[in-house]
């Protein structure tokens, strides 16, 4: 539901922060609390996950987007909810995370509070492929992975072709018969998108 908040941090507890949005605090659970300072006079963007259940409503909240990500791949996994996708991101190390992950190094997952080797096992099964073309770093770009061009519309159109699933050499065929064709970023998904169902 929420993307993220912005606001001043006026608490720093153990377990969480609360950010302050126009005068409403917000209790969010984060990784690393001390990451944050208390400062009343600098706005600051936390990224979001509400997460609810029968008997509890929570905001979880995240450094950045790339972060968030990985948070969301976590608890997607069989036995990892959002509290123990959270010990797991108080390693500062994520790309250390990724690549285990993609290197099959179950003793490095179950170094991580709660996991043992069934769970650290169904990370290393649920998440390979996932995160394989992450184990570069790609995870924690906020850009999309083809290289910018002048023409930020094309740009745009190429990220969102990412978005809904397209594998990346696809996209790039359809790259050279797009540059130039249109001005505006819906114009060069429509074309895309009729290249890509030839």
């Amino acid at each position: 539901m929420y993307e993220y908040l912005t606001g001043k941090i006026s608490i720093v507890a153990p377990q969480y922060i609360v950010i302050d949005v126009n005068g409403v605090g917000y209790k969010l659970l984060v990784a690393n609390p001390y990451r944050y300072n208390v400062d009343l006079t600098t706005d600051v963007q936390v990224f979001v996950y509400q997460a609810v259940r029968e008997d509890d409503i929570s905001l979880f909240g995240f450094n950045d987007r790339a972060e968030k990500q990985l948070f969301m791949q976590l608890i997607n996994v069989s036995g990892i909810g959002p509290k123990s996708a959270l010990a797991i991101l108080a390693n500062p190390d994520h790309e250390g995370l990724v690549n285990a992950i993609a290197n099959n190094d179950i003793g490095y997952l179950t170094k991580f509070p709660g996991i043992g080797k069934k769970t650290a096992s169904q990370i290393v099964l649920d998440l390979k492929d996932k995160l394989s073309a992450t184990a570069t770093g790609d995870l924690f770009n906020q850009a999309p992975a083809q290289e910018t061009s002048d023409d930020p519309a094309l740009d745009d159109a190429l990220a969102a072709l990412k978005a809904l699933g397209y594998k990346e050499r696809d996209i790039n065929k359809v790259k050279k018969n797009l540059q130039g064709s249109a001005e505006t970023t819906d114009e060069y998904l429509r074309q895309a998108l009729r290249l890509l169902n030839q």
